[in-house]
């Protein structure tokens, strides 16, 4: 029954067609207010995948960072409508001088095993894990400017001085960093063993934060739940001490069609919408929810194809084919396959409409940073075959298939993640419109988590379609776009490759040591030209960030910034009555 179900609703969002949406959707907050709760109950997420591991510090994937975003803090955090920076596990700062500052912690939060936070544990986090050239920690791309680390020390057990080596604009919004406790993981780190603990197979009360919530229970491919953290420091308003729900309970399942059941069902207290699940869920919403439009999303979902050279150590090949490299490497190349790329078809077929195409890797709700002086790439398969031709493509035997100069079919593997079903779909769009131009693509879905570690660790594939969360400062993602960073997925090399990137190591550099906004603005604005431009990532569509929560819950106030719960520790069930 409920497989009919789901063919059902496939076929009525591909051909229901868009209505009045804004009848059917909330808009988004522009102010809000908490009020004291009541304590119990529990909230019902849903997961794609399971996490890789709990660890905060090497995470690159959101499958481990949708848990861990409940279980550790930072010094600092983003008001989720103003963007405005805030003060958390720091209470106030100081700056000496636009190169020293001095955090004054707050003297009432305690570890998740009860144990006193300290200076002593931001210290162990940034020099011990952040800055470990062992621990492969994204974050040591942000923290590092100009290639010199911050001197982080303590000045007593709630002090703690931060010393730049240059000026760093976004530092504040920074030091959202999980700080993590020296009591429970230093020996780790001491015995080399850190970058793989923390992991699934870890008791629960090995995974210490000062969260509102603590891991109680994983079960494999089935939930990760979640408990009150009985030392979490926050009170509200009447001197009640957060959080107000028992547990937060996050079931694994990998099929959005299944979890737009179970929604309905009444089995899960949240969906995040694709699109198209408007014309399923518009009719309900009498039924218990409401749907909150929060605007475009800051995602991304785009093409990359491997760049990076040399040799696999595990099976002493190349990591790409030479002469596949050769392809990969030529802008042109990249242009073709960009102006092949149908996005309205994409846009109409899996968002029913409600989307825009995408040329830029900044969103347009970003409205401090986005550019749209980008170069485009409309739809335009006569302009592919052109630059293919242009680069020495052609079909010598009318077999469909291009070929290069040296006779090379043009054929290519393509991955994305198989829980995914809008990226399936996505892919199987792509791979149509590339092979109207005379390309061969070989698709394969996989496992998202197999798919990040080739990605990240064996670097064995040729194209893969996958996205990035995206956030409101572009230097956060300097991980990804340094030659330098751990995420700088199309050249793992750790050296530059062309001209651009060159000039886009320098741009994130400077922006680090710009203060003037004005000229923050225009430097990312260059930088999104040059993406556009040359394509290390050829990017695709956008949607709108939408979400249907259950009405049961108070101090709800969904934002395009901050997601369905930007306040999670202050939620709680309402009186049915």
């Amino acid at each position: 029954m409920r497989k009919l179900l789901t063919n059902f609703f496939l076929f009525f969002c591909i051909l229901v067609p868009p209505f009045a949406y804004s009848e059917v959707w909330k808009e988004p907050l522009q102010e809000y207010s908490f009020e004291c709760g009541t304590y119990g109950g529990r909230l019902i997420l849903a997961s794609n995948s399971d996490p890789k591991s709990f660890n905060p510090i090497v995470a690159k994937e959101t499958s481990t960072t949708q848990v861990t975003s409940f279980l550790f803090e930072g010094l600092t955090k983003e008001d989720p409508l103003t963007l405005q920076v805030l003060p958390y596990l720091a209470e106030s700062w100081e700056a000496k001088s636009e190169k020293e500052w001095i955090f004054h912690l707050r003297k009432d939060v305690y570890w998740s095993d009860g144990e006193k936070f300290t200076a002593d544990d931001v210290v162990f986090t940034y020099n011990r894990l952040v800055y470990n050239p062992d621990i492969p920690s994204s974050s040591r791309d942000i923290f590092t400017i100009e290639g010199h680390e911050i001197t982080v020390e303590k000045i007593d057990d709630y002090t703690v001085r931060f010393l730049l080596p240059s000026v760093f604009a976004p530092f504040l919004r920074s030091l959202s960093q999980s700080i993590l406790p020296r009591h429970k993981y230093a020996r780790l780190v001491e015995e080399k063993k850190f970058t793989f603990s923390m992991g699934l197979n870890e008791k629960p009360e090995d995974i210490v934060g000062t969260g509102p919530f603590r891991l109680k229970k994983y079960f494999p491919n089935e939930k990760v739940i979640l408990e009150r953290n009985p030392y979490y420091w926050k009170k509200d308003s009447c001197g009640n001490k957060l959080p107000y729900l028992d547990e937060v309970l996050l079931v694994i399942l990998p099929n959005p069609e299944t979890t737009l059941l179970k929604f309905l069902e009444g089995e899960i207290d949240y969906y995040s919408l694709r699109p198209q699940d408007l014309a399923v869920l518009g009719p309900h919403q009498n039924e218990g929810f409401s749907i909150y439009n929060t605007g475009i999303a800051f995602g991304t979902t785009f093409l990359v194809l491997n760049q990076t050279p040399g040799l696999s150590p595990h099976i002493k090949k190349p990591y790409v084919k030479p002469y596949k490299l050769k392809w990969f490497r030529q802008k042109n190349f990249r242009k073709a396959i960009s102006f092949a790329i149908n996005r309205e078809k994409i846009i109409d077929v899996v968002m029913n409409g409600l989307g825009v195409p995408q040329f830029s890797p900044v969103s347009p709700s970003n409205v401090l940073f986005y550019s749209d002086k980008v170069v485009t790439y409309p739809y335009n398969p006569a302009r592919a075959r052109q630059l293919l031709q242009s680069i020495g493509f052609h079909d010598s035997n009318n077999d469909g298939i291009l070929e290069d100069r040296d006779g090379n079919n043009l054929e290519i593997n393509l991955f994305t993640n198989s829980n995914a079903p809008d990226r399936v779909i996505i892919a199987s769009l792509l791979k149509k419109d590339l092979e109207e131009v005379g390309f061969k693509i070989n698709f394969m879905p996989l496992d998202f988590n197999f798919l990040v570690t080739k990605l990240t660790a064996t670097y064995d594939w040729e194209m893969i379609l996958i996205g990035l969360t995206g956030g409101i400062e572009p230097y956060f993602g300097k991980n990804v776009w340094s030659y330098r960073g751990a995420l700088h997925m199309w050249n793992m090399s750790k050296e530059s490759q062309a001209p651009y990137e060159s000039e886009i190591e320098e741009i994130f550099n400077r922006s680090a040591t710009t203060l003037d906004e004005d000229e923050r603005r225009r430097l990312f604005a260059r930088w999104q030209y040059l993406v556009s431009d040359n394509l290390p990532l050829i990017y695709t569509v956008q949607g709108y960030t939408i979400y249907a929560v259950r009405n049961k819950f108070g101090n709800l106030f969904p934002t395009v910034y901050g997601g369905a719960f930007p306040e999670i520790e202050r939620l709680y069930i309402k009186d049915s009555d």
